[in-house]
């Protein structure tokens, strides 16, 4: 029972939703995604500049791409093609590019309806713009614990999981050993509270990002000749006109979706609570910055 509701949901309802109400902000926003693409850059120039006191929105960049650019881009495709063949990346693509606009207005929402706290840090979200935008407390609420199970208990133990299991298999170390220094880690991290995690991300992300973009621009060169072919596989697996994996068309779209929806957390309510600690002129400015944020985790991915 539980594995049937959770493959209509993850099937056709994440579909509709994500892609359908992607789609939906694109046409409406009349493709910010594309009519801004190039002033994104100057914005994220613009964006590490900051206020005394408040997170500048170059850092609120970082803490999203740390939770954008990780094992969902790795793990994530790898079982994508596994379960929906080629075709299931060109729909990753889909996810990402729609997932812009998703993400520039989650984020633009966020910063609207963001408050202080007794400390002077802004804080906002889906639960802040649904309580303060649409007056539901009570949803707002919901949407707030759903958040905190999702991000704190499942997201955290697949991001766990592949850091212990991948150290296990490359080096033997015992996944209690990793867990236990995980654990530590981010207790370290935690304790100083949003600044001192925006510190750590703005030194450990850039790096991670850099070195991710680097090897897979290495990969490519590496294997150039086999690009073309490549994506033309990629293309008409899509759509299923390749007659290899001409029977995984349904496979490939779903897998794509899912799994583009872990890898760039477009339209998941997670970069909102982010976006809105950052001080900024305008709160459509870091709608862009988080937009540019999907086009970084599309770039390599």
């Amino acid at each position: 029972m539980l594995e049937m509701i959770n493959d209509f949901l993850s099937g056709k309802v994440l579909i509709v939703l994500i892609v359908g109400l992607g789609s939906y902000f694109t046409i409406r926003s009349r493709f910010v995604q594309f009519r801004h693409f190039f002033h994104m850059f100057s914005v994220f120039r613009d964006s590490l500049r900051s206020s005394a006191g408040q997170l500048s929105s170059f850092q609120a960049l970082m803490l999203s791409l740390a939770g954008r650019v990780g094992a969902g881009n790795i793990a994530g495709v790898g079982i994508a093609v596994t379960l929906g063949g080629p075709g299931a990346v060109f729909w990753m693509w889909v996810t990402a590019l729609v997932g812009m606009s998703s993400s520039f207005i989650e984020c633009s929402l966020a910063q609207l309806y963001k408050r202080k706290d007794s400390e002077g840090q802004f804080r906002g979200g889906p639960a802040f713009y649904i309580q303060h935008g649409l007056g539901k407390r009570w949803l707002g609420m919901v949407m707030a614990v759903l958040l905190l199970v999702t991000f704190g208990f499942a997201f955290n133990g697949l991001q766990s999981h592949a850091v212990t299991d991948s150290l296990k298999s490359a080096f033997n170390i015992d996944t209690r050993t990793t867990g236990i220094c995980l654990v530590v880690l981010l207790g370290l991290a935690f304790v100083g509270g949003i600044k001192r995690i925006a510190a750590i991300s703005d030194l450990l992300v850039p790096v991670k990002t850099l070195i991710y973009i680097a090897v897979t621009i290495y990969v490519i060169v590496l294997q150039i000749d086999h690009v073309p072919g490549m994506l033309m596989t990629i293309v008409r697996s899509a759509f299923g006109l390749d007659p290899v994996f001409g029977g995984l068309i349904g496979s490939a779209i779903v897998m794509g979706v899912k799994r583009g929806v872990f890898a760039n957390e477009a339209g998941l309510g997670s970069a909102p609570n982010v976006a809105a600690v950052a001080h900024v002129e305008h709160p459509v400015a870091q709608g862009v910055v988080q937009a540019f944020s999907v086009f970084l985790q599309l770039l390599p991915g």
